[in-house]
């Protein structure tokens, strides 16, 4: 079921199943490039699609449209989220808040946030990433952004622990293409790339994927250009009451892809904690109350 608040890209995947051949060749094309791809005109858009006009019609009124007008200032209003700076994002949250303290509201929208970002996950590509992720013949290597390198550091740290071939990338651009001379076929980059994407990760997404790597993303509800390049694309919801993002969901599902690896890699994982365990004694690291 889909509602007012869902994404045209996560309509098309609820709708999966009850679209004919030549609607999902339509689908297929606007998610090519979305959502640039859906902007032209109706006939534009079926003549790029190799569809018919009507199809354009019924495949928009399928996803809860009421023609394709309607479809297009879905888009564009997409389009403009996807673009918008910070100062857009606080503004436009001010128009529109609510009475009621901001902690109330930001845990709302966080807590929404968290429900409609877990709706869009798919089992079985949740699990087939995290068993991608354990495989010791794949070099792992994760990218994050000038606000998403927190996530990327917290995930690196952690997968660092657990399996050895974990390489953090940074996405200065006169730094990361000497990672990708040691890029190898079925190796695995995982990208974290949110609005506004960052074309330097773009870049490296393609040059990696005409290596041969396979390609985890997390972004949000738009989805980043990297998506193009991905193998698996996790979703989220970013938007709350602030002029800047929030990565709770994706960290919620960052976590829970953690704790599933662990549990895969915890015969390996164990002894390479018990061994770091013992060097941070060892150094002193933490302090010991006794």
């Amino acid at each position: 079921m889909t509602t007012v608040s869902d994404t045209i890209a996560e309509r098309l995947q609820q709708q999966a199943g009850s679209l004919t051949r030549a609607e999902r060749q339509l689908g297929d094309l606007i998610l090519e490039n979305y959502p640039a791809s859906g902007l032209g005109s109706i006939t534009t858009v079926a003549q790029n699609a190799g569809v018919s006009t009507p199809t354009v019609a019924r495949m928009v009124q399928k996803l809860g449209y009421k023609g394709f007008p309607d479809f297009q200032t879905a888009l564009y209003r997409e389009l403009e989220a996807r673009i918008s700076n910070p100062i857009a994002k606080h503004d436009n949250w001010a128009e529109k808040a609510p009475g009621g303290h901001i902690l109330n509201r930001f845990a709302d929208a966080a807590i929404n946030n968290i429900r409609n970002s877990l709706a869009q996950v798919e089992t079985d590509v949740f699990d087939s990433s995290c068993a991608m992720l354990t495989e010791k013949d794949r070099a792992i290597y994760v990218v994050g952004g000038r606000i998403t390198r927190t996530l990327a550091d917290y995930f690196y740290l952690h997968m660092q622990v657990m399996r050895s071939g974990i390489t953090h990338i940074p996405t200065i651009s006169n730094a990361w293409p000497h990672y990708l001379l040691d890029v190898k076929a079925g190796d695995v980059f995982v990208i974290f790339d949110v609005r506004r994407y960052e074309s330097s990760t773009l870049k490296l997404a393609e040059m990696a994927a005409e290596r041969g790597a396979e390609i985890i993303l997390f972004t949000d509800q738009w989805c980043s250009p990297v998506q193009r390049f991905a193998n698996q694309c996790f979703s989220s919801r970013i938007g709350v009451p602030s002029a800047w993002d929030s990565t709770v969901a994706i960290l919620l599902l960052l976590e829970t892809m953690l704790a599933d690896i662990q549990e895969r890699l915890w015969p390996d994982a164990r002894p390479r904690m018990e061994a770091l365990e013992d060097m941070f004694d060892r150094t002193g690291f933490f302090r010991k109350f006794t």
